[in-house]
């Protein structure tokens, strides 16, 4: 992967992250206004939909790319599997932290 492709991949993760702590926020800010009326709130359900939502989007873009430059890193020396497997697993973390936000809400 060269340097701009990664750098672009870098800011998309950042972004996507961002659009998690805030679909928190917007959740959190449900739950307070639900428990403190003692009705539904469109906040809750509306903040987990996107946390999780966003979290699967930006994890599907990037182990793409970095799952393709696993195989060829592989393919180039069969001792660095290891290394590939974790790189193409480190994007399921995004997933766990948006299944996270979306339990705790």
């Amino acid at each position: 992967m060269n340097p701009k492709m990664m750098k672009n991949v870098m800011r998309m993760m950042i972004v996507l992250l961002a659009f998690i702590g805030m679909a928190d926020v917007v959740a959190a800010t449900g739950a307070i206004a639900a428990a403190s009326s003692g009705g539904y709130s469109w906040g809750m359900p509306l903040g987990a939909g996107i946390a999780l939502g966003l979290a699967g989007v930006g994890t599907g873009l990037s182990q793409g790319q970095i799952g393709a430059a696993a195989v060829g890193m592989v393919a180039e020396d069969g001792d660095k599997f290891v290394t590939g497997l974790i790189f193409t697993a480190l994007p399921e973390t995004i997933v766990l932290f948006g299944f996270l936000a979306m339990f705790l809400m």
